[in-house]
């Protein structure tokens, strides 16, 4: 008999494991023919897709529909924070754009959002034999938790019992652990039923004390202990993983005789850093982010990413000397590619009245390109074949509200309904459209131009990389990991029948 149910996986920080342990549960489940469904209430990340039902997700939920062998839908993510500067965020509910929002006016919308989440989380129960939920940041934000909708204000509201995990790779894992339950309210910590610990590295018979000590103060069961995984790098929640200077991925040797060298810039409001992954996907292909000019004069190609705030990125460009940096390589014939709002970026000019309120400003002039925003965000899944980079199929997905009013450049590829779309110009290549890389024969041709412009004759690219067969091979080797490391009985015992209620409430001076 299948399980029945509802689990919260909550963390002890942002970063923490819960993405991946939600995507590995749905994978496992899924593996024994459970129909399963993903849900994370609230999000924020300006790491997002579009769904098939033509809405915005965090990209974590789409990663985690794929574990359950389902297409995204605005569902399984029914509200989305985009930060756009250190003080407002962006207010996607069902996938659609409805304000801008501070921390304080966000509290308006508090009880609108309550009944979008309760929805949505209704209708996959009803429909789904197990529905997982994925926390926010932290349960132990108790400063926020009378306006909470995704952690334990969450799992009270529809009575879901919750697994914390917590990062051992970080130092002091027990005490976070600990923490988290203390401080919050006697009735939420009855909700919480025990823990998983993730990115163990060592001797578990060394930790087995720490948790027997764990469970008699707590009287709460360590599910599990998850080893550190080196494969597990794609798709990533948010931008923690974005350290400058630090490989993408996993780089694997070359197929021929040279590398190829990758400078992607992180920008201070980037957005979709995961479409620099397709390319750490092949061998040979080593990428690194970059913060300032000089990492960029060994790079083969530079990739300028999307952004949440395009006009004050471009000016970061030009504030740490990476714009002089990038329009030098371009106007010298060295590849630079730049991708929704990095796109954006390399054109003449940008008017924008929307998002920033800067009006028209400068690009950075590689580009024979105009751009205005308007109020309405583009949002669509997209496909169509190339036209420069090899005659293939390509799809992926557009968000942006920025819209080209001029081109007087080559066109890279050409859309499904019949528009050109992107920009070349000698060594510089732009486009609005996410996920392109992901089309295995686009970027096959691509890398093959950028080792001739870069002068690599030694790189070959590799007939075999499939992004999405890698992709696929990342949520078994989750759900492995899940099967061998954590008491999954047990697991689903909580979900069918929830915390036990005898549970022990810890007594802090806190509350």
């Amino acid at each position: 008999m299948s399980p029945t149910g509802a689990l919260l996986v909550a963390g002890t920080t942002s970063d923490a494991g819960k993405s991946v342990l939600v995507a590995g549960l749905c994978r496992m489940l899924a593996r024994r023919g459970v129909r399963v469904a993903p849900f994370k209430a609230q999000n924020m990340s300006n790491n997002s897709v579009v769904t098939l039902d033509g809405g915005e997700i965090g990209r974590a939920q789409a990663m985690q529909a794929a574990a359950c062998g389902l297409e995204p839908s605005v569902r399984f993510n029914p509200v989305l924070l985009k930060p756009g500067s250190d003080r407002t965020s962006q207010l996607v509910v069902r996938g659609q754009a409805v304000a801008q929002v501070s921390a304080s006016n966000y509290i308006e919308h508090r009880q609108s959002l309550r009944a979008v989440v309760a929805e949505e989380l209704a209708s996959l129960r009803a429909e789904f034999d197990v529905v997982i939920c994925e926390g926010a940041g932290s349960p132990a934000e108790i400063n926020l938790r009378a306006t909470d909708l995704a952690n334990m204000g969450l799992a009270t509201a529809a009575s879901l019992p919750v697994i914390v995990v917590g990062d051992i790779d970080r130092g002091g894992v027990l005490a976070h652990l600990f923490g988290t339950v203390a401080v919050l309210s006697p009735q939420d910590q009855a909700l919480v039923a025990g823990f998983v610990i993730n990115k163990f590295r060592g001797d578990p018979a060394l930790l087995a004390p720490g948790l027997d000590q764990l469970r008699e103060s707590t009287g709460r069961p360590t599910y599990g202990v998850v080893p550190f995984a080196d494969g597990l790098w794609m798709d990533a929640e948010d931008s923690l993983g974005t350290v400058p200077d630090a490989p993408v991925g996993r780089p694997r040797p070359p197929r021929g005789s040279q590398w190829l060298r990758v400078a992607a810039v992180r920008l201070p409001r980037i957005s979709n850093t995961t479409d620099v992954e397709a390319l750490a996907c092949e061998p040979g292909v080593s990428v690194h982010w970059v913060t300032e000019p000089s990492r960029l004069e060994d790079a083969d190609l530079v990739v300028v990413p999307g952004s949440k705030s395009t006009v004050p990125d471009l000016e970061w460009l030009r504030r740490t000397g990476l714009a002089d940096a990038i329009s030098a390589r371009g106007r010298a014939g060295l590849p630079v590619l730049g991708i929704c709002g990095g796109y954006q970026m390399l054109g003449h000019t940008i008017d924008d009245t929307v998002e920033s309120g800067a009006g028209v400003v400068k690009g950075l002039g590689l580009l024979d390109l105009a751009v205005e925003f308007a109020a309405d965000k583009v949002l669509a899944q997209v496909t169509g074949r190339s036209v420069r980079f090899g005659s293939t199929s390509v799809a992926g997905y557009e968000i942006h509200h920025g819209r080209v009013v001029r081109n007087g450049d080559e066109g890279v590829l050409a859309s499904s309904s019949g528009t050109s779309e992107g920009s070349l110009r000698g060594s510089v290549v732009g486009t609005h459209w996410h996920g392109l890389l992901e089309s295995d024969d686009f970027r096959r041709s691509f890398l093959t131009w950028v080792a001739g412009k870069s002068g690599r004759a030694g790189f070959a690219v590799a007939p075999d990389t499939s992004v999405a067969a890698l992709r696929e091979q990342q949520l078994d080797l989750l759900a492995d990991l899940v099967e061998h490391n954590i008491d999954i009985d047990a697991v689903l015992e909580v979900i069918e029948h929830g915390a036990d209620p005898a549970l022990k409430k810890i007594v802090t001076q806190l509350l």
